[in-house]
């Protein structure tokens, strides 16, 4: 080992070139062992650059810039990298600006030195050693130094030599990119620099009014007298014969032809003259470029963004979109990606002419590539129409049922909407969203629930074939939640359709009343029943009661069971249920009556509803105020029961069997029977005569949160705050958390849901009762958080004054 480590040593000395160094660090056998060798060459080299008179100081920068790349610090070689710049050999020079374009940066104090040697370089008799000191203040070249050397380059840029004017051309990108303002300075050059034959000097021109264009207006308005002479160079290059100098896979100099189709897009954007001066020559390009091979597909791409892009001919859009359509067909998925993505981007404007296409987008969901998968659904649920829908939707059903799981959900809400625009039928109509509901019942929004059973209510002629399907989808399957909870929900509401065994629609089934009871008491006592879940078949079971004649005691019987369920809510569904068979048993009929049409969009069944809200019962504090007044006053138990419930048609008047002075209690006029049990299964306050006055509390980032308020009593306030997504992709797992002063005490209740889905399609409601018995000012801190695309967010802000009713 002490052998190995002399020999080391000595093949470690200063003298030692460049490949001998390289050849010991490769050989070391351990990380210790290559740190110790690099850590003793550093050593020499530094001894080395103390030395005034040296003569392998290249030698002694280049290894270690080796030790650089490696990643070991070399700061120190900085100023001999100063120092090697301003020497007068070009073998020095060459090395020296190699290290500072690698050890220096703008930030360094040490690139400020070099300015003067590259001001001196640039006007130096040698073409090479101007190209050095170019390509460093491109790589490097800070705004202080750029602003300094500025006007030089400028001078190169008018130069004879073609193989300078190409490098400071890329100069002057970088010099424009630092500096905005010097743009006026290189834009008279620019323009001349396109009257050169040098295809190096041509790319290099054409970068440099691209940037000009982009960064400035005015610039961008006078290059549009240009385009003649853009039209002409690509001409050249698209028509002129074989070049070995240029050419690649049969293209000639296809870089500088995506080069000026992009500066083309640039400037043809918004101008009809400009685009009617490139028209002809996008499609010469589109017809004759290859398109067997990559490097042709790339200058086809560019041509097709460019004539999608600018104020194109209709034809001409329809020969670009064909492109793409071939690109689809092509076996690299790489294509086939970008292909889609720009179809996706101008099906809106171009419908027909992607409808073409409208197959070959629908194989490519079949592709192994998760991302193509995933364009090519988007895709497809963009090209859906009034003319299509069945067939689309055959194979949209298709793919979900074998799609990622990642996917479902998309793929789901996709279908939802389009089934929503332009179903041909209810039936068609409803029979898609239960097929969606089978297959992937688990991953569906919280509104898809309170949307069906809004559609399957404003259908009265399709309620016995409804119920009859869910029926037979339920004794399959209780695994996928909303499923099982629209069929509960349709059972509970129609079950006496149902064991009437009548149904034109489907085949007739003889179901038995003991059969429906069997099904919704699997559905309470499977472990895979969500809570929300069990409360649907509670509700039903309850609601058959009026519904069935012989199995009313085994109604009873379920629910008395459930009014010890550790679960609280089904706990208070149950009580309430047995206060009605006990006490109230005359108003069973009247209060489990079938529901009535639901409004859309009416207050209280709003598409954006969690279906765990939208399905709930009064607040248990209202059942603590009933249960305290039945006692104390006997007339008014039916009164108190019915203030429970949400109101009556009509005041109630007292029970004469009682005989009792005490007086009835005011009780709502505004609703009718059938919003008495929306009120029961919804949770739902009465209607109010008048809205609240609402103000917008926050907007940022397509979110907005509005609040409303009403004045309870001398101290007591109820917030209501709305939050509604108007971005075109969905926003997950939103919350909201309030702060108020320390006097103020604060409830906030359950929220509606904690989704937000795109385009306003649902919104997020949380009521918040505030309490102020000191009577401070009352201001609320509100912090908003959400996640959207994958990257949370989260914001605060603050109330100072809210709106009374």
């Amino acid at each position: 080992m002490l052998q190995r480590f002399v020999n080391t040593s000595n093949a470690m000395s200063p003298s030692v070139p460049l490949q001998e160094m390289i050849r010991a660090i490769r050989s070391a056998r351990t990380q210790c062992e290559e740190r110790g060798v690099i850590q003793r060459e550093c050593a020499a080299i530094r001894a080395q650059f103390r030395q005034a008179d040296n003569g392998g100081r290249s030698h002694n920068l280049a290894k270690l810039l080796y030790v650089h790349m490696l990643g070991y610090p070399a700061h120190f070689g900085q100023m001999e990298c100063v120092r090697m710049i301003a020497s007068p050999r070009y073998s020095e020079k060459r090395v020296g600006y190699l290290g500072a374009m690698m050890l220096l940066d703008e930030k360094q104090d040490a690139s400020l030195l070099i300015t003067n040697s590259i001001k001196n370089d640039l006007s130096h008799s040698n073409q090479y050693v101007q190209s050095l000191a170019l390509c460093t203040l491109a790589c490097m070249g800070s705004a202080e130094m750029c602003r300094d050397l500025a006007p030089e380059i400028d001078r190169l840029l008018r130069a004879s030599n073609s193989y300078i004017k190409k490098k400071a051309a890329l100069c002057a990108v970088h010099i424009v990119r630092k500096v905005h303002d010097l743009g006026e300075l290189f834009a008279p050059a620019a323009r001349s620099l396109l009257a050169e034959k040098n295809h190096g000097v041509l790319h290099g021109a054409v970068v440099l009014i691209t940037e000009l264009c982009e960064r400035s207006p005015e610039t961008l308005e006078r290059f549009r007298k240009t385009v003649p002479d853009l039209v002409q160079i690509m001409k050249g290059l698209v028509i002129s014969g074989y070049s070995p100098e240029h050419d690649v896979a049969g293209i000639s100099d296809p870089f500088l032809q995506v080069r000026i189709l992009r500066l083309l897009r640039i400037l043809g954007r918004n101008n009809e003259a400009a685009s009617d001066a490139m028209n002809d020559l996008l499609a010469q390009v589109a017809t004759n470029t290859d398109s067997t091979k990559t490097v042709g597909n790339a200058v086809l791409y560019e041509t097709v963004l460019t004539v999608l892009d600018i104020k194109s001919e209709s034809g001409l859009r329809v020969l670009a979109v064909n492109i793409l359509g071939r690109f689809l067909l092509n076996n690299d998925r790489n294509i086939r990606y970008i292909a889609m993505t720009s179809l996706q981007r101008i099906v809106g404007t171009d419908h027909n002419a992607v409808q073409r296409h409208r197959g070959t987008i629908v194989d490519c969901l079949k592709d192994q590539d998760a991302s193509v998968k995933r364009r090519a659904l988007e895709l497809s649920l963009a090209l859906v129409s009034a003319t299509n829908i069945r067939s689309m939707m055959k194979e949209l059903l298709l793919f979900l049922s074998s799609c990622p799981l990642e996917l479902r959900a998309q793929a789901a809400s996709g279908i939802f909407n389009a089934a929503e625009r332009y179903a041909p039928s209810q039936r068609w109509h409803i029979d898609t969203i239960l097929h969606v509901l089978t297959t992937a019942g688990g991953d569906v929004r919280d509104e898809t629930v309170p949307n069906l059973i809004q559609l399957i209510t404003n259908t009265s002629e399709l309620h016995c074939y409804t119920v009859h399907k869910l029926y037979r989808a339920l004794l399959s399957d209780i695994s996928q939640q909303s499923l099982v909870q629209v069929a509960c929900w349709c059972i509970g509401e129609y079950g006496d359709l149902l064991l009437r065994g009548e149904c034109q629609e489907t085949e007739p089934v003889q179901v038995t009343e003991d059969d429906v009871l069997d099904a919704l008491e699997t559905v309470l006592q499977s472990h895979m029943s969500a809570p929300a879940t069990r409360g649907f078949a509670l509700t039903a079971t309850m609601k058959l009661s009026t519904r069935i004649t012989d199995n009313v005691d085994r109604i009873r019987s379920i629910v008395s069971i459930y009014g010890s369920c550790i679960d609280v809510e089904l706990q208070q569904r149950a009580v309430e249920y047995n206060a009605l068979f006990k006490k109230y048993d005359h108003m069973r009929a009247a209060v489990l009556e079938r529901m009535p049409v639901i409004e859309k969009n009416s207050p209280g069944h709003t598409n954006g509803e969690s279906t765990r809200e939208a399905v709930k019962e009064v607040q248990p504090a209202k059942v603590k105020q009933a249960e305290t007044l039945l006692p104390q006053q006997p007339t008014s138990q039916v009164c108190d029961l019915l203030d429970l419930l949400g109101g009556s048609e009509e005041p109630l008047q007292p029970n004469p069997a009682v005989g009792s002075t005490v007086p009835v209690l005011p009780i709502s006029t505004s609703s009718t029977a059938g919003g008495d049990l929306l009120d029961l299964l919804g949770g739902l306050e009465p209607t109010p005569l008048t809205s609240a006055p609402t103000v917008t509390v926050y907007e940022k980032g397509g979110v907005t949160l509005t609040l409303s308020s009403e004045k309870q009593s001398d101290s007591g306030l109820t917030v209501t705050l709305t939050a509604c997504n108007s971005t075109d992709s969905d926003i997950s797992s939103f919350t909201l958390q309030a702060a108020v002063p320390k006097s103020v005490q604060l409830h906030m209740k359950a929220p509606s849901g904690d989704s937000l889905p795109a385009r306003g399609a649902a919104k997020v409601t949380q009521m918040v009762a505030l309490s102020n018995p000191n009577k401070v000012n009352l201001k609320m801190r509100i912090r908003i958080s959400y996640t959207s695309q994958g990257s949370a967010f989260q914001d605060t802000v603050q109330v100072d004054s809210f709106p009374e009713h």
